[in-house]
């Protein structure tokens, strides 16, 4: 099997940098995938999701002049999910959507810009005097911590 862009290939993890990972390919060619092609979601380090010998299943992303092979994990476990999405509702029934960072809870503010009814001024103005009030707070309280405006000098 050629190495052509497009094509799935199994790959054995060679090495593994701050950037990325070298795969071994078929023909003893190597590739690289890049820390942004590892994992749908953010990736600090990439040791936290590869090893060194771990299999994989990567797909080839590009081929430059060079010979240099970019590869991603990433889109194949796109299509993954968009496999499971099209599965009909009974065989994914024990599927769970992945929890974020606070433990299934939402703790984003309701954002009170956002009246469908109001139009775009209406919605800036009342942006424009909540950031107004909340300036003159601020203002008040570092005033008085640092004598303020009327505090004499005798």
């Amino acid at each position: 099997m050629s190495i052509e862009v497009g094509s799935v290939l199994d790959g054995v993890v060679s090495g593994i940098t701050n950037f990325g990972a070298f795969i071994e390919l078929p023909e003893g060619k190597t590739g690289l995938v890049h820390i942004s092609e590892v994992a749908d979601e953010y990736v600090k380090d990439v040791h936290d999701f590869l090893a060194e010998k771990d299999k994989v299943k990567v797909k080839v992303v590009a081929i430059d002049e060079k010979g240099k092979i970019g590869l991603s994990i990433k889109q194949l476990q796109e299509k993954k999910a968009e496999e499971t999405a099209e599965a009909p509702a009974r065989e994914r029934s024990s599927f769970r959507a992945p929890r974020n960072n606070f433990g299934g809870r939402d703790f984003r503010k309701p954002n009170r810009y956002s009246a469908t009814s109001a139009s775009f001024e209406d919605k800036l103005s009342k942006f424009l005097k909540d950031s107004d009030e909340r300036l003159t707070d601020l203002r008040r309280k570092t005033d008085s911590k640092r004598g303020g405006r009327g505090s004499r000098r005798d």
